[in-house]
């Protein structure tokens, strides 16, 4: 979680201390951002005042109580009140063209280059909205069920009417009328645990199928009268997330510079005994609701509003909140699985997901479908991360009273640099 947040700007409190544990950032010009000018960011700015009506409308909200607001501003969450000022901005800007909208992004914030303590790159993969076919009943054709939330999932701190769960976490369910238990895990829902208590929302044809929703978190489902059903992530049943991919290629079956989602789906399909196997050593089950959107709209994400297409990431929301524009570049493979397609674009910070997790570390959201789905299963590559923090943040002030080390003392420096010989003798160099 953050260390240190502050809310919109004042006259009499600018530049306010930030911090991100477990990281290391640094001011850089806008000049130095490799693509920084050749982007296209009109879409990222949609994408932000998009966002930025989410964060109004939680800063509008009744304060709800003061331990709730006590306990965000711990966790760091209320750095969205950073965000109001550029919202505000975002709201009455007349903004239409490429060169308006980063002349706003430039105006309202200061480039940070961000990442892992000792690491120089991030990590992004990609995910996407998968189209596929099913049915409201159960045939021969369509046998696996998609779940919605079981009424007898308990998470502390939640009531069971809540509308948003965690998607981390210890998750219970009741035994008796005191005792709670682990939730069941994979192998026990595919088994039937929860079977016949009319938590079906619809029927696909495999349990590959259903996998890769559950990591995508969302999905348009075509029924067989050609009407689409909208599900997305809702819940989970508490046990980490084990990839499928990881164990593929820890047993030599799928070569690593091979592994994406398409030869996870062609190995599932040629051998569907192991398929269950390593698909249930992932003891990760995630639930859905069904959403009123409309066949061309985008999912909503972890934020609550549509995603962008290439413009949406999700983030570790330990450590990042909702709306934060991020720069992200590298060479990814776009247009081919083997090319290295220059990326070097603005993106928004609008969802989240179990196996995000780090200061630098993202998931593209590319749109919906097989193309999507292509691309997005073949990524998982280094890139740099350009955090854009509001002015009314000081990404640097932290540092200011960060005390230094002690000095060592004279005598066991000398003792040392003897022991070492003096052809051996280097001046130490300071930390940072």
């Amino acid at each position: 979680m953050l260390t240190a947040w502050a809310p919109a700007a004042t006259a009499k409190d600018r530049h306010a201390p930030f911090t991100i544990p477990e990281s290391q950032y640094v001011p850089v010009p806008w000049s130095e951002i490799a693509g920084w000018r050749e982007d296209a960011p009109l879409a990222a700015l949609q994408a932000f005042r998009t966002s930025c009506r989410a964060i109004r409308t939680r800063m509008s909200a009744p304060a709800a109580s003061a331990t709730a607001q006590g306990s965000e501003q711990r966790s760091g969450k209320a750095l969205a009140g950073a965000l109001g000022e550029p919202c505000r901005a975002a709201r009455t800007a007349a903004i239409a063209d490429d060169g308006k909208a980063r002349a706003f992004f430039e105006n309202h914030f200061r480039p940070v280059r961000i990442s892992r303590l000792g690491e120089d790159d991030g990590f992004v993969t990609g995910y996407y909205e998968p189209i596929v076919d099913g049915s409201r009943t159960r045939t021969d054709v369509y046998a696996v069920p998609v779940y919605r939330r079981p009424s007898n999932l308990f998470v502390r701190g939640y009531s069971q009417a809540s509308p948003s769960l965690p998607n981390k976490g210890e998750v219970f369910r009741k035994i008796g009328r005191r005792k709670l238990v682990p939730y069941y895990d994979r192998a026990q829902i595919e088994d039937g645990a929860i079977a016949g208590r009319g938590l079906e929302i619809a029927w696909l044809k495999s349990q590959t199928d259903l996998l890769f929703i559950q990591i995508q978190g969302s999905a348009r489902i075509r029924m067989e009268d050609g009407s689409v059903v909208r599900i997305n992530y809702d819940s989970h049943n508490g046990y980490p997330y084990t990839p499928v991919g990881r164990i593929l290629i820890e047993r030599n079956i799928i070569p690593r510079e091979e592994m994406s989602m398409q030869r996870i789906r062609e190995w599932m399909a040629a051998d569907p005994q192991g398929a269950e196997e390593v698909r249930r050593m992932n003891r990760a089950y995630v639930f859905f609701r069904e959403v009123p959107l409309g066949p061309q709209d985008e999912p909503v994400g972890a934020q609550g509003v549509p995603l962008t297409p290439g413009r949406s990431i999700a983030v570790d929301r330990a450590l990042h909140v909702y709306g934060t524009p991020f720069f992200i570049t590298g060479d990814l493979p776009i247009e081919s699985p083997r090319a290295a397609t220059p990326f070097r674009r603005l993106m928004v910070a609008q969802d989240t997901g179990s196996a995000i997790v780090g200061p630098a570390r993202a998931d593209i959201y590319f749109g919906a479908g097989r193309e999507a789905g292509q691309v997005s299963g073949r990524l998982r590559h280094a890139a740099r991360f350009v955090m854009l923090v509001p002015n009314s943040l000081d990404p640097v002030a932290q540092g200011r009273t960060m005390p230094l080390p002690k000095a060592r003392p004279a005598k066991r420096i000398e003792k040392s640099l003897a022991g070492r010989g003096a052809s051996k003798c280097r001046p130490a160099r300071r930390a940072r």
